[in-house]
């Protein structure tokens, strides 16, 4: 397996010490590194800044939300800093959800996410290719632009830019079956949110079948070396709490969906109601550590190593690191690499 150090999006200011990090997990000999969108930082300067002050490590969007920007103008940010970091970027595509979608871009969430995602990539491998103009008959990101608010003046262009590599390796952030079977179809790997090498053939082993030889199966993983366990699982039952409990409507939350599926559907349930209740903190202490234990690496050096056999035993490529502890870094380069 490959390690990938995640930096998540910021907080109310930019992250102390974000490029340093990324330059330590370069010289452990890390494999890539990530930053995120949610609302507030965006996904991809943070990462040219990282991409100036490194020299060999990928460079992933984990994720860059569609909603934020046209395929076009996506493939534009892909193709500019694949020049500028000599071919280190990874591209990480995802939905969102219709709060932030329809909240924060004010549009709204498709009715078809499979047709949606499947004409953003197709739009971004055209530009990519550049073979010849982009164009597409689509529902959501049709080229060019045919609406009866138009001019009708649009038409087909290809980049001006020669795109340093054609083949720019896609991710998608997927957790429905359906979506998870066509992210093996139609990119280059998967970014799954939540992965418990326990149960991941009742639950991904059927929509992963199809996936082709080389396909990335990259999950983030909270890791810390620590002596206590429990303590080590308090910031991922936090996230859990708040991405179960918050990020969504009750009656469509995908985080909420896929603990269910992972077995723990009663507990999805409770975390949404208290935490909808506004009893965060209960809502927290309603997320099961075993749970929380199960999609993670935790605990004494000794421990995570025994655990890292689970995680071997899986179709994962790459683990994604979600930890800024230099310590916690440093083990996983000696246990893994």
């Amino acid at each position: 397996m490959r390690l990938g150090l995640v930096l998540g999006y910021w907080g109310a200011a930019p992250t102390p010490g974000f490029v340093e990090l990324a330059q330590e997990a370069e010289r452990l000999g890390f494999d890539s590194v990530w930053t995120a969108e949610s609302w507030g930082s965006d996904v991809f300067t943070p990462l040219t800044w990282i991409a100036a002050q490194t020299s060999r490590i990928r460079l992933g969007t984990g994720i860059a939300q569609m909603a934020a920007r046209t395929p076009t103008a996506t493939a534009m940010h892909a193709m500019t800093l694949d020049h500028l970091s000599g071919g280190r970027l990874l591209l990480g595509l995802g939905l969102s959800g219709p709060q932030v979608v329809e909240g924060w871009y004010g549009r709204p969430f498709p009715r078809s996410p499979l047709t949606a995602v499947r004409e953003y990539v197709d739009v971004i491998r055209q530009t990519l290719r550049r073979e010849k103009p982009v164009a597409l008959d689509g529902r959501y990101h049709p080229l060019p632009y045919p609406g009866p608010d138009g001019t009708g003046l649009g038409k087909p262009l290809k980049p001006i830019v020669h795109p340093l590599r054609p083949d720019i390796p896609i991710l998608l952030g997927a957790e429905g079956p359906k979506n998870i079977a066509q992210t093996t179809r139609i990119a280059d790997g998967w970014l799954p949110l939540y992965f418990s090498p326990e149960r991941w053939r009742e639950v991904y082993a059927e929509p992963l079948a199809d996936a082709a030889p080389g396909f990335m199966v990259a999950p983030l993983v909270h890791a810390r070396v620590c002596a206590d366990v429990d303590e080590g699982l308090a910031p991922v039952r936090a996230m859990l709490g708040f991405y179960v409990g918050g990020m969504g409507a009750q009656a469509r939350n995908f985080h909420a969906d896929l603990m269910a599926r992972m077995g723990y559907a009663s507990e999805a349930r409770r975390i949404q109601e208290l935490f909808l209740a506004g009893r965060r903190e209960e809502a927290v202490a309603a997320v099961p550590a075993a749970f929380a234990d199960e999609i993670s690496l935790v605990g004494p050096r000794e421990r995570i190593a025994d655990r890292l056999a689970a995680w071997r035993a899986t179709p994962v490529t790459d683990l994604l690191v979600t930890s800024r502890d230099p310590e916690t870094l440093r083990t996983l380069a000696e246990l893994v690499l």
